[in-house]
């Protein structure tokens, strides 16, 4: 069975930066898209970037472009999140996915397994 485990989450000031893993068990990890999406207090779970396993690709969302950035490891099984420049709206739960559509996904739909998530706060 696929499991999926964020790490790097934590309390950072504002301007500075984080770096956000999450490592995969189970699973052929070479297969599947990675997603990040993020959930802050009282609004819905966002998409914020995705890497596809087929000739990878990434894509952002905007408010996050040229700030974060996703990258892979298929030998370590682990995806991750550099997120600079962090802003406190950049506060929030953020949950790594896995997905086995072979270009870059943005649904919630579009992704098979979860982590249970990371909190990142940031302070103004």
């Amino acid at each position: 069975q696929v499991q999926l485990v964020e790490s790097g989450g934590g309390l950072v000031q504002a301007g500075g930066s984080l770096r956000l893993s999450c490592t995969m068990s189970g699973g052929t990890f070479s297969y599947h898209t990675m997603g990040w999406f993020r959930q802050a207090p009282g609004k819905e779970r966002e998409f914020v970037a995705t890497i596809s396993w087929s000739s990878p690709r990434t894509d952002y969302r905007d408010s996050v472009k040229g700030r974060f950035t996703i990258s892979r490891d298929n030998a370590k099984s682990t995806v991750y999140l550099q997120m600079s420049s962090l802003k406190p709206e950049d506060t929030a739960v953020y949950y790594c996915a896995a997905g086995m559509r072979s270009g870059p996904s943005y649904r919630d739909y579009e992704y098979d397994y979860w982590g249970p998530g990371a909190q990142v706060t940031v302070s103004s």
